[in-house]
């Protein structure tokens, strides 16, 4: 095997590598919005947001919810 061919071999492992850690943390949850939507929905339940936040800090909000 040329020394070329090694390298490339390597290059495209490592960049392989990189790809497939990313796709559980970035694709899979902007593909699957809905599943998300609704786990958050269960959680977040029966929670009021200003009981929970510290004191002088925003109100937290959902990042999936659509904007008006």
């Amino acid at each position: 095997m040329s020394k070329n061919t090694r390298i490339a071999l390597i290059f495209g492992g490592f960049v392989t590598a990189v790809a497939a850690a990313f796709y559980p943390i970035f694709v899979h949850p902007l593909t699957h919005r809905e599943d998300y939507r609704a786990v958050q929905r269960v959680n977040r339940a029966g929670i009021n947001q200003a009981d929970v936040q510290p004191v002088g800090m925003k109100v937290w909000s959902d990042p999936f919810k659509p904007e008006k």
